[in-house]
């Protein structure tokens, strides 16, 4: 058992540094790349842990299950997020919605109709600004934009346009057949479909031969 265990982390350690070495050379000093400890975890995530320094966070029990083109992709994914700015961050508004709907409160104890404004402009502003962050569109948009970026991430790693396509479009539906929520599938199949259009497009302005698959 414990020559096993060893062994397992190992394995680990090493596919934690092969990743990062799949980092761009202008990220690698301050993304780091990490085996997640959370109970069932999404399957990679990013997030910010500091002012300057971001962690791509991994269930490695997962992603063993998965080929290593298919990590790839979905890690230059999580790169590509990086690179496009649109990683959660922790704001203000949570914060900001609380004081407000506290201050609401207080101002209709009070009566005083200046305050109670200003308390529910607070609301507004705050409310408004969550719903656009947890907007489901734009988060489907940044994730399709995220994944062109990740082909482009992919040919400056050597692999080839049709391959690159193949293999994203491979792990999407590996995603899709081992999701369990109808919600999370839906978004995978949405990302899918814009990728085969993105091969479409990419294989007519290349004018590729018959013989060349850009992805199913």
């Amino acid at each position: 058992m414990t020559s096993y265990a060893t062994t397992s982390a190992k394995a680990e350690m090493s596919e934690l540094r092969r990743l990062r070495n799949l980092l761009p050379p202008e990220l690698q000093s301050w993304v780091s790349v990490e085996g997640t400890t959370e109970v069932n975890p999404p399957l990679i995530t990013t997030e910010e842990v500091g002012r300057d320094q971001v962690e791509v966070l991994i269930d490695l029990v997962k992603w063993d299950q998965l080929a290593i083109d298919q990590r790839n992709l979905l890690f230059w994914h999580e790169v590509a997020r990086i690179q496009n700015d649109t990683i959660p961050k922790d704001g203000w508004e949570m914060a900001a919605l609380a004081i407000g709907l506290g201050g609401a409160v207080g101002e209709l104890w009070v009566q005083d109709g200046l305050l109670l404004l200003l308390a529910l402009g607070l609301c507004g502003v705050s409310g408004y600004r969550l719903y656009v962050k947890n907007n489901g569109q734009k988060q489907l948009q940044e994730a399709i934009e995220a994944d062109e970026k990740a082909i482009a991430l992919a040919t400056r790693f050597n692999y080839t346009l049709p391959n690159a396509y193949k293999s994203l479009g491979s792990a999407l539906k590996t995603l899709i057949e081992q999701s369990p929520s109808k919600r999370q599938r839906a978004k995978y199949e949405s990302r899918l479909q814009a990728l085969k259009r993105s091969a479409n497009k990419a294989k007519a302005r290349t004018k590729a031969s018959p013989g060349v698959v850009y992805g199913d």
